[in-house]
């Protein structure tokens, strides 16, 4: 029998299909079809695939699922997706900028946020503007994201972190942003000096619970290799831990404190920097949206408002500059009266959010820039 000629749905290519194939990968941009889409189609067909009707279909899905509809929101990954990207290249690294971004609105429950896919557009325009993070390196979960792959569930979320260490080289650099909320809980393994364990909330956490920082620790951290740096950027209520890293650094007596979560096996083990900027300390709430910044309204998480605007305006900014510059900024905001009233009175320096640095390894934040390229 002689090859066939089929072409690619997702980028036009046409290309030569042999018989009997059990797959079809585009040579172009590695798309890859399963087996059991032929087979249905062949039993439609009595026997005979049709090219046509297959393209016809695959289309159709697409357009169903919300990829290929102009009337769907438009998807913040790339096409090919970062999901189908990783998978179908396995063992290869396709690029060595990172980075995982996640927004969380829960628009479906009580527990609904605003702005949080707000921060998340902007955090991606900072990496891509700023840093020149490529579009193809940027993993995006949102409630809005067409392809299920990309909804912010605990799953997701979960095969996610993998996606971000895997096969991390030194000289790569990994982001990790996260805008929703964070909550404490009890400490049942005795590693908290508070009792309390931090954790984030994907948007299914109400049925399957939610992510500690033990296990974004274990996922994110600890499977960095020396040389890779892992930037976290976390605007949640009680996220000042939520990475568990072993360093936090006193801004008032500008040192680093040694928590409780450096273990004998950190002490020794020569691992990657994991750095973490989070929007409050473990017993703060953070605020969310409608924040005010000098004058202008911001429909977004505050720490992440004043970040994106800092780091624009001073790409080549020191961690310790811009610690300070949070500090100052949301200070400010919390003066003008932009910071929820009634709750401010009630809670007092409890919602006060004060932003905090923490890390894997010391290091001079007077020195070190934050460079993530």
């Amino acid at each position: 029998m002689m090859d066939t000629r089929s072409q690619c749905y997702r980028c036009g290519q046409r290309f030569s299909v042999p018989p009997n194939t059990a797959t079809i990968m585009c040579p172009s941009c590695k798309f890859e079809t399963k087996t059991q889409s032929f087979e249905r189609l062949k039993s439609q067909d009595g026997g005979q695939i049709s090219f046509r009707s297959f393209i016809k279909t695959a289309r159709t899905k697409l357009s169903r699922s919300g990829t290929g509809s102009s009337k769907s929101n438009k998807s913040l990954n790339c096409k090919p997706s970062t999901l189908l990207f990783s998978e179908s290249l396995s063992g290869l690294r396709p690029c060595r900028q990172r980075a995982l971004l996640i927004g969380v609105t829960y628009k479906n429950s009580k527990h609904k946020l605003k702005g949080t896919i707000i921060d998340v557009k902007g955090f991606r325009g900072l990496l891509m503007d700023t840093f020149t993070f490529p579009e193809e390196g940027i993993r995006v979960l949102t409630e809005e994201e067409p392809e299920p792959d990309f909804v912010p569930t605990k799953k997701n979320i979960q095969n996610s972190f993998k996606w971000l260490v895997e096969d991390c080289m030194a000289g790569d650099s990994l982001v990790f942003y996260f805008s929703g909320h964070g909550v404490r809980q009890f400490d049942f393994d005795s590693d908290e000096s508070d009792g309390f364990d931090e954790a984030i909330c994907p948007v299914d956490f109400v049925e399957v619970g939610t992510i500690t920082d033990d296990e974004i620790k274990s996922a994110i951290v600890r499977p960095l290799k020396k040389g890779v740096t892992l930037n976290a950027v976390v605007d949640a209520c009680h996220s000042g831990t939520v990475l568990d890293l072993p360093y936090v650094y006193n801004r008032k007596a500008k040192k680093w404190e040694i928590s409780n979560r450096l273990s004998e096996d950190e002490k020794h083990t020569d691992r990657g920097l994991a750095i973490s900027i989070a929007a409050c300390e473990d017993r703060q709430v953070a605020a969310d949206t409608s924040s005010c910044i000098g004058k202008s309204s911001i429909n977004g998480g505050a720490m992440t408002s004043v970040l994106i605007q800092i780091v624009k305006k001073n790409p080549t900014i020191t961690y310790g500059k811009l610690l300070d510059s949070i500090h100052e900024d949301i200070e400010e905001a919390n003066k003008e009266g932009c910071l929820p009233g009634i709750l401010k009175r009630m809670l007092n320096n409890f919602l006060s959010q004060k932003p905090q640095l923490s890390a894997s390894k010391e290091f001079n934040v007077n020195s070190r820039f934050l460079i993530l390229q």
